[in-house]
């Protein structure tokens, strides 16, 4: 039985319910989409910063049409804190982060560690760590660092490994995962 059955509303009232409201959104990549094809008509991505005291929770794609609206909610959420400024975020990387979640069966949001950076937070960051690469993908809004409190960093990493729809790095030892839509590679201990 459909949500719309359920609650006895036709899919074009759901589809414009949900854009009205919707605050954020993620669309499908590669072999991600398989994974989040279970999920029926309605795809969910949610987040919270602990940077920020934001979260945001939406649907941003129904029947195959990603909401426009809570795709400028994600870009804003994914914003660089430090500079309050925005990129647009690939869709392709915030699908990644939903069909990982969906294979987690989690319905804690993720904490979101970092998304945009501006190229001036880069280096910052990468004098602080070797780990932060000089050509981020986080710089051209296409990388998300993740975490949730109810699974392990392997699980995570595990589970958008996956995927096989992009980059996946494991960080034990600062707790979070990477995910990017470039190429499929994985590192990290």
């Amino acid at each position: 039985m459909t949500m719309s059955s359920q609650n006895g509303l036709s899919r074009r009232a759901l589809l414009g319910a949900f854009a009205a409201t919707a605050v954020v959104a993620a669309p499908t990549y590669s072999k991600a989409a398989g994974f989040l094809r279970g999920a029926g008509d309605v795809r969910r991505i949610a987040m919270y910063s602990g940077r920020t005291g934001e979260s945001i929770n939406t649907i941003y794609w129904i029947e195959g049409d990603y909401i426009k609206e809570a795709l400028g909610e994600i870009n804003y959420f994914m914003r660089d804190w430090r500079s309050d400024e925005q990129k647009v975020i690939d869709s392709r990387t915030v699908d990644i982060a939903a069909a990982a979640h969906s294979l987690l069966d989690s319905s804690e949001p993720y904490m979101l560690l970092s998304g945009y950076r501006s190229p001036a937070t880069n280096n910052m960051l990468r004098a602080r760590s070797r780990g932060v690469a000089k050509n981020s993908l986080h710089m051209v809004g296409q990388a998300a660092d993740l975490r949730l409190q109810s699974r392990s960093v392997s699980q995570i990493y595990k589970a958008a490994a996956a995927c096989n729809a992009g980059g996946v790095g494991k960080y034990s030892g600062s707790n979070f995962v990477h995910m990017d839509c470039g190429q499929v590679r994985t590192w990290g201990s």
